[in-house]
């Protein structure tokens, strides 16, 4: 081959090698800008929902951060509701209309959940009822609480019910998490690092750009609500924000297992256990059953016709085991 003909060669080689890189530069860009324009339609999307959608009850800072809890009806004791993971007060909208016909009611939103604002890390049982206790007495709603705890929002209730004890009436576990579902370790009474930060996250980068507000079923089904908190509820569990928190919540879950599991037992404090019937899992009901050994004044109640989120599948047997707790202390 010639040297002309291998210089031809090489500009050619050259010539492809720019398109190839102009071509993917133009993808790169193209794929930016889609990213940017979602990330705007995600920031707009959010500040118009927040306008339809205003907290149903109060901010309250917390120590530079608000968390927002809604109280309805009247009398005492006050129950105080903590949602399950991924949940937050619009899930327990059923509920709170019932047994706020007999006393009043709280629910709150975890930090980062539904319309609280996002809170430090670690996301574990023991800053949770901190959280908690802080916001209650921010709120002006003093004690003596009947505290309710659902799934994981059973671990810091069991931390809040031992750190305050004086402020607590009463004990509702309704399918609560056990601290038998996390193995124990020899670092279980070591604290974790405080550091722990928010890393890179698929879901969060989704998030930012719209996609998960553009298909919410990937988040899984959305649980049947009252139509007035159906369209809230959707609307503030897509937001980068909400994703976030529930992995935190997610990641924090053996440290929240261990807080609670350092919490032998509540004395003669009233406990009532509700359980589901439905979808039993390996060694389920043995856990449950053995929350009852929290206290000496514990009994169990059984959902017959729910699966673990009882407060949507049969939310009169939550209900009936908040009210039931209510009147025993009456």
């Amino acid at each position: 081959m010639s040297n002309q003909d291998q210089i031809e060669r090489v500009d050619t080689l050259n010539r492809r090698g720019r398109g190839c890189f102009l071509w993917m530069s133009r993808i790169v860009v193209f794929f930016l800008g889609l990213m940017l324009l979602g990330a705007i339609y995600e920031s707009v999307a959010e500040t118009a929902d927040m306008r339809a959608y205003p907290p149903p009850g109060q901010m309250v800072d917390v120590g530079g951060y608000r968390l927002h809890i809604h109280c309805t009806g009247t009398g005492s004791p006050t129950v105080v509701i903590d949602a399950g993971w991924g949940g937050w007060s619009a899930n327990w909208s059923w509920v709170q209309s019932e047994v706020a016909k007999t006393t009043r009611v709280c629910t709150y939103d975890r930090a980062g959940m539904g319309y609280s604002e996002a809170g430090p890390l670690p996301r574990n049982a023991e800053q949770f009822a901190r959280e908690l206790h802080s916001l209650l007495h921010q709120a002006n709603t003093p004690g003596l609480y009947v505290l309710v705890g659902h799934s994981l929002g059973g671990l810091p209730v069991r931390v809040f019910a031992h750190e305050f004890a004086a402020e607590v009436a009463g004990v509702v576990l309704i399918d609560s998490m056990s601290p038998a579902q996390f193995p124990q370790s020899p670092t279980d009474t070591e604290p974790q690092a405080a550091s722990q930060s928010h890393g890179f996250s698929i879901p969060v980068v989704l998030a930012r750009i719209g996609l998960v507000r553009l298909f919410p079923g990937a988040l899984g089904p959305t649980p049947a609500l009252p139509p007035e908190v159906q369209k809230a509820y959707t609307a503030f569990s897509v937001t980068p924000r909400s994703i976030q928190a529930w992995e935190a919540e997610g990641a924090g879950m053996p440290e929240s297992g261990a807080q609670a599991r350092a919490v032998k037992s509540f004395g003669d404090l009233p406990l009532i256990v509700l359980s589901r019937g439905l979808d039993q899992q390996p060694g389920w009901q043995a856990m449950q059953a053995e929350l009852l050994q929290l206290s000496s004044n514990s009994q169990q109640l059984i959902a017959d016709k729910s699966g673990h989120n009882i407060e949507i599948d049969q939310p009169e047997a939550a209900v009936a085991a908040i009210v039931k707790m209510v009147g025993q202390l009456r």
